[in-house]
């Protein structure tokens, strides 16, 4: 029997020599290829071998045989890798290990410095992205082999207009009508790679506003570095906007902060609710009022999608309206 060092992965060719039999006659009993003809009495001696000496199958090597790297690469804009995210990765990281994948993901931000994108380093079997990619991503992707794209080219990924996504924008506005507020403005990011998304809670929050015959100003973007925000606050509040709703969290601290700075109160002379109920808004200080969004069916949704683009399997998860609700905290409520 061959010794075989404790820190070496036990081989095809370790059970070969144990056997006095070729690697060749090892692989066809090990993988059950049809077709060849193997005696019982060496096929029991060869799965005996395996199972005595330690054999586990490589899958990696496997899988890359087979021209399969086993790995969903999901791309992000950068604003999305954050702590609200964490959840729906770890579910959709679960459900893609159950059926043997690695989900990896990679931000939006193109890569500098002469640094390849994830696709061409581990050759992943699908790329899923929030949005459209571009021509030239496109190619880069065809070029490292990737067998499968979504959103495919010259498709939107419109995640934006999925169910339970433009409702939170809604439930924001219903809570600032709530208190009391009739005049209210709507803060976007000044971030290209999210336009699709804004958009999307800002016509909801616009057209909420409208149907409760509430009175809206023009979207603005807003950003902490360049005096935006405490531009916008100045206009704001000379137009008698006495609430804003902000498409997320940051967006909310930077209007609070920028009100705060020109003297206003929060919430007295300017209200501010955010969305996506990540940490800084329990952090804030007022604490803002936010939304919370359930989003792990969701991500099911998406690994179920990246399944069936991987390996032809039904998609049995369907993305349903998400468990949406108001945290409501001192940036409102004062």
């Amino acid at each position: 029997m061959p010794e075989v060092a404790a820190s070496r992965r036990v081989t095809s060719a370790d059970i070969a020599k144990d056997v006095g039999v070729s690697r060749a006659t090892v692989g066809f009993v090990l993988n059950s290829t049809p077709g060849k003809k193997i005696s019982e009495a060496t096929r029991a001696r060869v799965l005996e071998s395996a199972a005595r000496l330690g054999y586990q199958p490589n899958r990696a090597a496997a899988d890359l045989a087979r021209g399969r790297s086993k790995i969903i690469l999901l791309v992000l804009p950068d604003r999305l890798l954050g702590p609200s995210m964490q959840a729906s990765l770890d579910e959709g990281a679960r459900v893609l290990a159950e059926a043997g994948y690695a989900l990896v993901t990679q931000p939006q931000a193109r890569p500098l410095g002469g640094i390849p994108p994830l696709w061409e380093t581990l050759g992943p079997d699908v790329v899923i992205g929030w949005t459209t990619f571009t021509p030239e991503e496109v190619m880069s992707m065809r070029a490292a082999g990737v067998r499968r794209i979504r959103p495919r080219p010259g498709e939107s990924a419109r995640y934006d207009q999925a169910p339970g996504v433009a409702e939170g924008a809604r439930m924001q506005v219903d809570h600032l009508h709530e208190l009391g507020h009739r005049r209210i403005a709507v803060a976007a990011l000044n971030d290209p790679q999210m336009i699709e998304l804004q958009r999307s809670r800002a016509d909801a929050a616009m057209q909420r506003a409208e149907e409760l015959g509430m009175e809206t100003v023009a979207l603005r973007s807003v950003d902490h570095r360049d005096g935006s925000s405490a531009e916008a606050v100045r206009i704001w509040h000379d137009d008698g906007v006495t609430a804003v709703v902000a498409y997320n969290d940051d967006v909310a601290a930077t209007v609070a902060g920028a009100a705060i700075e020109a003297g206003l109160r929060v919430p007295q002379d300017l209200a501010v609710i955010g969305h996506d109920d990540s940490p800084i808004a329990s952090l804030f200080v007022p604490p803002l009022s936010s939304i919370r969004m359930d989003t792990v069916e969701a991500a099911r949704y998406l690994a179920a999608v990246a399944l069936h683009e991987a390996d032809g399997r039904p998609v049995t998860s369907t993305w349903t309206a998400l468990d949406t609700r108001v945290v409501a905290r001192r940036s409102t409520l004062g």
